[in-house]
């Protein structure tokens, strides 16, 4: 189970959304991948440090966190041990194929069930005061299915860009390869028909909230994916074909002489899948990554100035 989201922010339970987003900010900095390359356990604390602040900055969540309804995952607290821990999966690049257990998921529903039925049960009869023999119409009344069973899901963010199957384990022990769907995003729920608990009117159903990971430099902007790309000064200067990354893997991006930094190419079909059917783009937002000391750079460059005002269009 996750930690507490309020220790993980190093906030009160009293704080306010500015505290907590000013928390969150201060550790997202210091954790960032980009910052950490060669600290692989600052990515594990970035990513529970961002699913502590999606937690607290939902405000209905956060109330249900508050009042014990849910847990730090999001699983649904249930009482008298009913239930089943929430769980986590693994993140990064690649495709499909890890294996999840049920009781790394999900919560356990209450669906159909019928009160008056159980003291039924257990009394021979109808509780006080309600008089004996059948009620009207119960014999008509179908036979209450099973609990549903809730599921949470993480799932990487190339994957589920490039919506690679997800296997999991149920409650009863089948393996199943989960397809995702197109317009995938956090939050989004997926129903697996008659895979919940067994009842006298068949089993209830399986439900699978998925959540989609970040990651350390793709961003994800509607169907579209974003990436700041750095590039030498010559490179933006006489062009070049560089390697990009992207979700579907490396692909080569023709830069054109005088490229400014800031320039935006787009990549076509390589962001996330659509409802309405085809993919979104990448975004590629050039950045020109000057050496921090290069002599023979400040050498070529002694005495030569550019008389332009770039910022004359700012009015300044």
């Amino acid at each position: 189970m996750a930690a507490d989201p309020y220790a993980t922010l190093g906030v009160a339970r009293t704080a306010s959304e500015a505290e907590i987003k000013s928390a969150y900010r201060k550790l997202a900095k210091e954790l960032h991948p980009d910052r950490n390359k060669d600290n692989p356990k600052a990515a594990e604390r970035f990513s529970t440090v961002t699913n502590a602040y999606d937690l607290l900055s939902d405000k209905d969540k956060r109330a249900q966190f508050d009042r014990g309804e849910i847990d730090a995952d999001g699983n649904p607290a249930m009482p008298f041990g009913f239930g089943r821990s929430g769980g986590n999966g693994a993140g990064g690049f690649g495709g499909g194929g890890r294996n999840y257990r049920a009781e790394d998921f999900g919560g356990f529903g209450n669906d159909g069930i019928d009160l008056g039925d159980i003291f039924e049960g257990l009394f021979g009869g109808r509780s006080a005061g309600m008089g004996a023999g059948p009620r009207p119409g119960a014999a008509h009344r179908p036979p209450a299915k099973g609990a549903n069973i809730s599921y949470r899901l993480k799932v990487p963010f190339v994957e589920a860009a490039t919506r690679a199957d997800q296997r999991i384990t149920l409650a009863d022990g089948k393996t199943i390869d989960l397809k995702l769907p197109a317009g995938i995003e956090d939050g989004t729920q997926m129903r697996l028909k008659g895979k919940g608990e067994p009842g006298p009117g068949g089993a209830g159903d399986a439900i699978v909230t998925i959540h989609v990971e970040p990651h350390s430099f793709f961003r994800r902007d509607g169907d579209d994916v974003r990436l700041d790309l750095p590039v030498t000064l010559d490179e933006a200067l006489g062009g070049a074909k560089v390697k990009v990354p992207t979700v579907d893997g490396p692909v080569m991006l023709t830069i054109k002489p005088a490229t400014s930094g800031g320039t935006i190419m787009r990549l076509k079909g390589k962001g996330f899948p659509a409802k309405s059917g085809g993919r979104g783009d990448q975004l590629v937002t050039l950045e020109v990554d000057l050496p921090e000391e290069d002599a023979d750079l400040a050498e070529r460059l002694e005495g030569w100035r550019d008389t332009r005002n770039p910022r004359a269009k700012l009015g300044v």
